[in-house]
């Protein structure tokens, strides 16, 4: 048996300048973080010839090509397991709530099945392949950053090229500075979920209308990270909020009434700035506090249920593997 831990993501700025239709032409630059809540796959051998995949659903299937679950179904394609194996995934969060749910499962079922086939994989070949699973051969109208930090973990910038390659570094920060942040954010559920392709798909569509708001949002992945350098964290407040401004100019329902609502009373009750996870239009509300303030902010949404997190350094890991 083999289990694997991939970390869930809140995306801080440059979203959407992943896209290739976008980054292909212009070049991007995201700063994403992983957080410390998981989707966990867990690959073991069958007895018999079947394939038996556990998730919201059971399958049990006698070929791959017979596999509902999209995602499992091409990762097995792709690692080259046809035939006797149970798998089963399992996550803290729903998925529908904006936090790369669909990309570390990707991430964690090609890790789980690579490690059961060849026992290691690089982390650059996990974040790749599972852009080409959702990407190039399910034609999600997604970007290559979810992907990326489910993989590699940490607080990252990374930079699309037009040629293809991404380019990935850890945000120099001093160590206190993760901990710092975790105290400063504060996630809370909306209470709505939402399909996000809906959002995306025409995000992706008016890429050429938004180049400009693009162009901007590629340039507050690097104020952000420039301002985390060097230790000035409500900057960072500050670049959400203009950032949040410029991100519901892109598609129509990134934002509505009942977000807008919960996002001003944040800001009333202090809050410098935030955002909504993912693609936008429910899922959870993400925002920033200064420290003397988080608890004003809290008790304004009293309502919204909290889902507390730390920073996750390490993405993608196998933490168990009991496999001849």
């Amino acid at each position: 048996m083999i289990i694997v831990q991939t970390p869930l993501r809140i995306s801080l700025f440059g979203g959407g300048t992943d896209f290739p239709d976008y980054f292909r032409a212009e070049g991007g630059s995201v700063l994403s973080t992983a957080i410390d809540k998981y989707i966990y796959v867990i690959i073991k051998e069958r007895f018999d010839d079947q394939i038996r995949i556990s998730y919201t659903e059971t399958e049990i299937v006698n070929q791959v090509d017979d596999i509902a679950h999209e995602l499992i179904r091409e990762a097995l394609k792709i690692t080259g397991i046809k035939n006797s194996v149970e798998i089963i995934t399992m996550g803290d969060i729903p998925a529908g709530t904006g936090l790369g749910s669909s990309s570390a499962v990707s991430v964690g079922a090609l890790h789980a099945f690579h490690t059961y086939r060849d026992g290691a994989v690089s982390k650059e070949r996990l974040a790749r392949e599972a852009c080409e699973i959702e990407v190039d051969i399910l034609k999600k109208p997604i970007g290559y950053q979810d992907q990326y930090i489910a993989s590699y973990g940490g607080l990252r910038f990374f930079k699309f090229h037009q040629n293809g390659i991404v380019s990935n570094e850890p945000v120099e920060i001093n160590s206190g500075i993760p901990n710092q942040l975790s105290e400063r954010f504060l996630l809370l559920y909306s209470g709505v979920t939402r399909k996000s392709e809906t959002i995306l798909t025409e995000q992706k569509n008016n890429i050429k209308k938004n180049l400009v708001i693009l162009s901007k949002l590629k340039d507050m992945a690097c104020e952000a990270r420039a301002s985390l350098t060097e230790g000035r964290l409500d900057d960072v407040g500050d670049l959400l909020h203009e950032s949040w401004e410029l991100k519901k100019k892109m598609a129509t329902g990134i934002s509505n009434g009942k977000l807008e609502d919960i996002y001003q009373i944040a800001r009333r009750a202090g809050a410098l700035g935030g955002k909504v996870t993912g693609a936008g239009g429910g899922g959870f509300l993400m925002l920033y506090c200064p420290p003397e303030k988080k608890d004003k902010v809290r008790h304004a949404l009293s309502n919204l249920k909290e889902l507390p997190f730390r920073l996750d350094p390490k993405g993608s890991r196998v933490i168990f593997n009991h496999h001849s």
